[in-house]
């Protein structure tokens, strides 16, 4: 299925590449929910290629650089209802949300003239049922208006579940839809837009 830490360390990562457009007359970066999303694909049994995505981000980055963002865990859309709740029981185990915290020094961030795009490289912390995970990604990021910012993932994040809590989950989602596999390495995708807080 996939890497739910990486995908969260994505929507982490392009946060903090987010706050780098901090001004003085800026106090700080809050998400758009309805102009942003992520998106993970999965391949089972071989040929079924399906996207899934979260549409439930939010979060800011103040002025002194703290960023704090949520993601609702329950706001996964699969396209199959019995899938959502399988996922959300087995994979995310009834958690309501994943928290992502981080600390920036916003004075040696330089300022991205409006209309210019960059490529970004940052780190942040993922809280996940419990567990810290330090996490790293490079993002594209392009500034729309003195306000707006949009950033993507710099191409497809490719993600296996080997190293994370999910393969059990996975294992079990497997099981009861009676598949011969469910893919173990995941494209993800973001698309995130901040507005600045005047």
């Amino acid at each position: 299925m996939c890497n739910f830490k990486s995908i969260m360390a994505a929507v982490t990562l392009s946060t903090l590449a987010t706050a780098s457009f901090a001004t003085e007359a800026v106090r700080g970066w809050t998400v758009d929910p309805a102009m942003s999303s992520v998106a993970f694909g999965s391949i089972k049994n071989d040929y079924a290629g399906e996207t899934h995505r979260f549409s439930d981000v939010t979060g800011t980055v103040d002025q002194k650089g703290n960023v704090a963002i949520t993601v609702g865990l329950a706001s996964l859309e699969t396209m199959i209802d019995i899938r959502n709740e399988r996922m959300a029981e087995f994979v995310f185990q009834n958690a309501p949300s994943t928290q992502i915290t981080a600390e920036l020094d916003m004075a040696a961030l330089a300022a991205l003239p409006v209309g210019d795009a960059t490529t970004l490289e940052t780190y942040g912390t993922l809280n996940l049922l419990g567990t810290d995970t330090e996490l790293d990604a490079t993002f594209f990021v392009m500034r729309l208006s003195a306000d707006k910012v949009l950033v993507t993932s710099d191409g497809m994040i490719m993600l296996a579940t080997e190293d994370t809590a999910f393969d059990a989950g996975i294992d079990k989602l497997q099981e009861l839809a009676s598949l011969d596999g469910i893919t173990r390495v995941s494209p993800v995708t973001l698309r995130l837009v901040f507005d600045a807080d005047m």
